[in-house]
């Protein structure tokens, strides 16, 4: 099976990415994300209810939910471009994670995980807890347990958990680790939240007593179905970090075309507008990576880890690179509070690490093409 020429990015999903483009620009302008972050604390995130009720509504939620459950049943890699706009936006929303949630459901294939799937086409907000306290996701890295249908434990590094209504969560057993879908006002669940540098977001550690849960994968079976859902899981953050690198890019191009030194537009002198061409080139090939995976989830299982890992390095590192000359193309102003390039330059420092970072990823391929590391 190959991979269509256009990435599988057809009329519907141009129209998408457009009409989320604009709602975002009408409903999220930057001075107004600026002033929704400014009360920033740990556990009590600044975001706006409201404004995910709409998008809700406009069906964002639904994109990656089959027809079958009340979604819009459209292709990956129109997920994949409401996520880049989304963090075009720095949009403080549980949209990433419910995105991702929905490919973990997915995997699931079961009613269980299909009634979950049916919540988050009604506009509930899903957030996966995969994550165990050393910041693996498969293996025995899990202080979750299962006991009678009931969880007890932590779960650790969990997204935006302040904003969702369900959480996906990994627990051992016996048997083996299984996945299970806990309702977020339910008895015995506590959320410690953790101080992270993304004003964007929160994160929070989940304790949880005799929790009843809902089984999803049956014990034994979680990694498989994360495995599964790694492609997704990977992609849509990469998909974050270039729509926000966009941002970062132009903003610093306009204000190269405006700040004037030494008699002339900054953007005028080789040593900004030559690190900005690279800036553009990173952020091209990091976008062209992005949608290879994306069209790989949807046409190409069989090369879709390896295309998701390709992508989370190079928008990792286009990030990084062009964040870090973002602020220093501002100058003074660059790294101040009233610069609202440092909203972007702190999310995309958590994106970087979210999932592995640019490094982890390459590491990754490397086993896949050439083998374990001394083998």
């Amino acid at each position: 099976m190959s991979i269509p020429s256009n990435f599988g990015f057809g009329e519907e999903e141009q129209t998408l990415r457009d009409a989320a483009r604009k709602f975002l620009a009408e409903q999220l302008p930057t001075d107004r994300l600026h002033r929704l972050v400014a009360g920033h604390q740990a556990g009590s995130p600044r975001w706006d209810p409201a404004l995910w009720e709409q998008m809700a509504a406009l069906g964002w939620t639904g994109v990656g939910v089959p027809e079958r459950c009340g979604g819009v049943g459209m292709p990956f890699v129109a997920a994949v471009a409401l996520a880049e706009e989304a963090g075009r936006a720095a949009l403080p929303s549980p949209l990433i994670g419910t995105l991702q949630s929905s490919a973990l459901l997915a995997a699931c294939g079961n009613a269980e995980a299909d009634a979950v799937l049916t919540q988050i086409a009604s506009g509930k907000a899903v957030a996966p807890g995969i994550t165990g306290p050393r910041g693996g996701w498969r293996g025995q890295d899990c202080a979750l347990e299962v006991q009678g249908g009931c969880l007890s434990g932590t779960a650790h590094w969990v997204q935006d958990a302040a904003k969702a209504d369900v959480f996906l969560l990994k627990a051992r057993g016996s048997a083996g680790t299984g996945l299970y879908a806990v309702q977020a006002d339910a008895p015995g669940l506590s959320l410690q939240p953790d101080a992270i540098v993304d004003l964007s977001r929160d994160q929070a550690r989940l304790s949880l007593a005799s929790v009843p849960a809902v089984e999803l994968a049956a014990p034994g079976t979680a990694d498989s179905v994360i495995a599964a859902a790694e492609p997704a899981l990977f992609t849509l953050v990469s998909a974050d970090l270039c729509g926000a690198a966009e941002w970062l890019l132009q903003t610093t191009v306009e204000y190269a075309r405006v700040r004037q030194q030494f008699d002339r537009q900054i953007g005028f002198f080789q040593a900004v507008k030559h690190p900005l061409v690279d800036v553009m080139i990173a952020i091209d090939s990091a976008r062209s990576h992005l949608y290879n995976a994306a069209s790989a989830v949807d046409h190409d299982p069989a090369v879709s880890l390896r295309a998701a890992h390709m992508a989370k390095s190079a928008a990792a590192e286009a990030a990084r690179f062009g964040a870090s000359r973002a602020v220093q193309f501002h100058g003074g102003i660059g790294f101040t509070w009233e610069c609202y390039v440092q909203v972007y330059f702190k999310r995309q420092l958590h994106n970087e690490a979210l999932y592995g970072d640019a490094a982890w990823h390459r590491a990754r391929l490397a086993e896949m093409l050439l083998g374990p590391v001394g083998a």
